[in-house]
């Protein structure tokens, strides 16, 4: 779903999948988790964090902060995630240092 102000998108991330960490040079992101288990990292200029992604967990990922998540459970961690301006296209992530080694 794209609109002028931001965007949503539906993410299925199957069960040991660890993704890249990024930053976001214009984006902020906001989550919502529908289903499965998972966790995410999340460094800014004042901390690096890890939080649990369960069931109606919302988190916010603010620009220019460094993340990076992963499924944990057995099934697919299933979120909602809304970008606030609309995701610009593939410039807008910067890959950094990882705490988890990438599975993709």
């Amino acid at each position: 779903m794209d609109g002028p102000t931001g965007n949503m998108i539906h993410s299925t991330v199957p069960p040991g999948q660890i993704n890249r960490a990024t930053v976001h040079a214009t984006v902020s992101d906001f989550w919502h988790v529908l289903s499965g288990q998972g966790e995410i990292w999340r460094r800014d200029d004042q901390e690096s964090r890890t939080a649990a992604l369960l069931p109606g967990t919302s988190i916010d990922v603010p620009v220019g902060t460094a993340f990076q998540y992963r499924n944990i459970g057995n099934e697919d961690l299933e979120f909602v995630c809304v970008s606030m301006p609309p995701w610009p296209g593939d410039e807008e992530a910067t890959f950094v240092d990882v705490p988890w080694q990438p599975t993709i």
